[in-house]
């Protein structure tokens, strides 16, 4: 490990207990008065019904009327066929369908579209995205990454670190950062070694920072976003925090070939600047008459940053 990144560690990783609720809460009073203290949380949701209304639920309780410390709560519905969207909107969320939103540019399937709009229907000068799946949900999940945005005006972007259990195996999630997203930032951006959840769902950046990122339609978003900000505002103004545990579903593993594919992808753009000579996966499935192969395209599209967006330049100005 790069002797930068021994040192980052020990500057720039914490527990979400260093900062309890009192301190966030005069941190945001300052910040407020600066005009960087509002935070707005977004869930992208699919089909997330079983688990979204709980983490919802928790957020507005323990962060938005317990104490002042979250401004808003968005759940950006990605086109759900169950009852995410109503499940969402009892528990105290505002949802709003990805399809409402910036209808000029037609909506394309996956996670980082979702984020890249939710930009357009939030206001907070603190983004937190939270993955919608996650069980045995805590606010320490947002309390923990909010807050070095708060205490620290240098930090501008702050992913979640923890544990991922497989089932009853500890430490054994999270089988594409350790096959795919790990060997590739330690190969070839290794000042982004020391992030112990690289592809992680939880994360909160500053607005600034954000809308002058470009974002990966789809399951790249994670490592495109982590790359682009070390390149924007250097390693010192990245961090993470240790928030516990993370249990949410698991996915199948020709789903995860699928979303490793992405993310090599997203890599690969990043490191040439060119274009994939084939962008698909083929995978196999046994039918019954042998293995039946099924060719996935792999995303390749990739949105512009907002503040290149009439609609979000002026909703701004307004």
């Amino acid at each position: 490990m790069l002797e930068e990144v021994e040192c980052w560690l020990a500057r720039r990783s914490w527990s979400a207990a260093d900062r309890p609720l009192d301190r966030l809460l005069a941190a945001r009073a300052t910040a407020g008065e600066a005009g960087r203290g509002s935070v707005s949380v977004v869930l992208p949701a699919l089909n997330e019904e079983a688990t979204v209304g709980e983490i919802v639920a928790t957020i507005r309780r323990e962060l938005m009327e317990k104490v002042r410390l979250v401004d808003e709560l968005v759940v950006i519905d990605s086109g759900s066929t169950d009852d995410t969207a109503k499940v969402a909107r009892e528990a105290g969320a505002r949802v709003v369908h990805r399809d409402a939103i910036l209808p000029r540019i037609p909506a394309v399937p996956g996670k980082g579209e979702v984020l890249w709009r939710s930009l357009l229907v939030t206001g907070g000068d603190i983004v937190c995205f939270i993955d919608a799946d996650l069980k045995d949900f805590s606010a320490d999940f947002v309390s923990g990454i909010v807050g070095p945005l708060l205490t620290d005006p240098d930090v501008q972007f702050v992913k979640a670190m923890y544990d991922r259990p497989f089932g009853d195996t500890a430490g054994q999630g999270g089988r594409v950062t350790e096959l795919v997203a790990r060997p590739l930032l330690n190969l070839h951006w290794p000042q982004l070694a020391g992030f112990v959840q690289p592809l992680g769902g939880e994360y909160a950046v500053r607005r600034s920072l954000l809308e002058r990122l470009p974002f990966p339609v789809g399951y790249g978003v994670e490592l495109g976003l982590l790359v682009d900000a070390l390149h924007t505002v250097g390693l010192d103004a990245l961090a993470q925090v240790d928030v516990g545990v993370r249990k949410h579903r698991h996915q199948d593993g020709q789903a995860l070939g699928r979303m490793a594919a992405a993310i090599y992808r997203t890599a690969q753009l990043r490191l040439s600047r060119g274009h994939l000579v084939r962008p698909a996966l083929t995978q196999f499935e046994r039918g019954a008459n042998g293995f039946v192969p099924r060719t996935h395209a792999v995303d390749t599209e990739e949105r512009s940053p907002m503040c290149e967006i009439e609609e979000y330049v002026s909703r701004r100005a307004a």
